[in-house]
């Protein structure tokens, strides 16, 4: 008798060391570029006739990546549904890392005059397209690994790569401020970040290329339900779910960059902090959304996916409301509590948030749903949201930024309540 193959399990802390570790790699990769494009890239790849133009052209490059999320989400999201889980997380984390080290190799707009902002806007484009194919494989490789009750525990770990990667990028700039020179720094330390990721990439490749294919994929390729075109079916078989997805991740991401690159640019031109002091307040408050991300995951996995979200958005909408008074507090202690509960709101919403847009797809086509639904939101809810936050501030005032805010929350609120109670497997 001929024994049946039994296809290789997945050791659990390997599954979520490797869906962490690429997610804290690619949003670090992520973060320099953001924390650089308010600090430095104004001043070393535009002109520097009218600085606040500049800024808002370094703000534009910053948003480009967003554009490019959805194109890398079709493009790695059919990869991920047609060869696997494994091989397209190899290949989004190889296009953000080289991007990211071609950044930190760019010669400025003084050395080579417009060719430098063209060239941080093509690398800042493929720092999008692999982040685009990042975050979704990253969550299906926990969550499809997951055992039954844990879903949205397995499903935060990736999300925990945020918190992390933020953590870790404005570290980096910390320290090489604290032990350089301003003109030193600016002629070649902020580069450091950007090149020194590759160890961190390859560290990433090796923890990935280790872990086998997901059981739900695996039971794809058994049962030749493979789809030929996901991209397709998904906008043919699945637009409710892409369009309810999409709006329920909306108020994650303008809660997330109205408190990373505006409240930095702002807090930094407008209230008069330096960089180094603003940085470490917003390392304080990324502690709070590593430490509520956990606990949203638990209450997640008790109350329901869908409860969670409502929840961490009816507080989005408040926080919006008190957004301009708690971050015009005009103390440091003020401002510690803004982007402590702030941030700490965002770690309930971005806790599940991964979870429940995987559960809204088949198997068979869920690598290209979840990341087009979660990088549309990029598109709609995070990048311009630096930009129409300084147009807003500048033009009515810091308050209509928060109204901006509970906006985009009640949008997501009124997504969730129309999104079916039980979300198919």
């Amino acid at each position: 008798m001929t024994p049946v193959p039994v296809a290789p399990v997945n050791s659990p802390r390997r599954v979520l060391f490797a869906s962490l570790i690429g997610t804290t790699i690619e949003f670090f990769d992520f973060y320099i570029y953001a924390t650089a494009a308010v600090l430095v890239f104004p001043a070393l790849f535009f002109p520097a006739a009218d600085p606040a133009s500049a800024k808002l052209q370094s703000l534009a490059t910053f948003a480009l990546a967003f554009f490019a999320r959805p194109v890398g989400s079709a493009l790695f999201g059919h990869f991920g549904d047609r060869i696997g889980r494994k091989a397209t997380l190899v290949a989004a984390l190889l296009t953000m890392g080289i991007s990211t080290v071609v950044i930190g190799l760019l010669p400025t707009y003084a050395q080579i005059g417009v060719a430098a902002p063209l060239l941080l806007a093509l690398c800042r484009l493929g720092q999008g397209l692999g982040l685009g194919g990042e975050w979704g494989g990253a969550v299906l490789l926990a969550t499809e690994n997951a055992p039954p009750g844990k879903r949205a525990w397995y499903g935060m770990f990736p999300q925990l790569g945020a918190p992390l990667g933020f953590f870790l990028a404005t570290g980096v700039f910390l320290l090489l401020t604290a032990l350089m020179e301003e003109s030193t720094f600016f002629a070649w330390g902020w580069r450091v970040p950007f090149i020194g990721s590759a160890v961190l990439v390859l560290l990433g490749l090796w923890v990935r290329l280790s872990i086998h294919e997901t059981p739900a994929f695996q039971r794809i390729l058994d049962q030749h339900e493979r789809v030929s075109l996901p991209m397709m079916t998904v906008l043919r078989s699945h637009p409710r779910a892409l369009l309810a997805g999409m709006f329920a991740a909306l108020a994650t991401f303008v809660l997330f960059y109205l408190m990373t690159v505006f409240a930095l640019s702002w807090g930094t031109s407008q209230l008069g902090y330096s960089r180094d002091q603003f940085l470490w307040l917003q390392m304080l408050g990324v502690l709070c959304f590593a430490a509520t991300i956990p606990l949203a995951a638990v209450y997640a996995d008790r109350r329901g996916r869908r409860t969670a979200m409502m929840v961490a958005s009816a507080a989005i909408f408040v926080f919006g409301l008190v957004f301009a008074p708690l971050f015009v507090a005009g103390s440091l202690g003020g401002t510690l509590l803004f982007l402590a509960l702030g941030l700490g709101i965002m770690g309930l919403t971005y806790g599940p948030v991964g979870t429940i847009l995987a559960e809204m797809f088949p198997t068979a086509v869920r690598y290209t749903g979840a990341s087009l639904a979660f990088n549309l939101a990029g598109i709609f809810g995070a990048s311009l949201a630096p930009y129409i936050a300084t147009w807003l501030a500048q033009r009515y005032g810091l308050e209509y930024v928060g109204y901006y805010l509970s906006a985009a929350a009640a949008l997501t609120l009124l997504a969730l309540w129309m999104m079916p109670r039980r979300i198919q497997e």
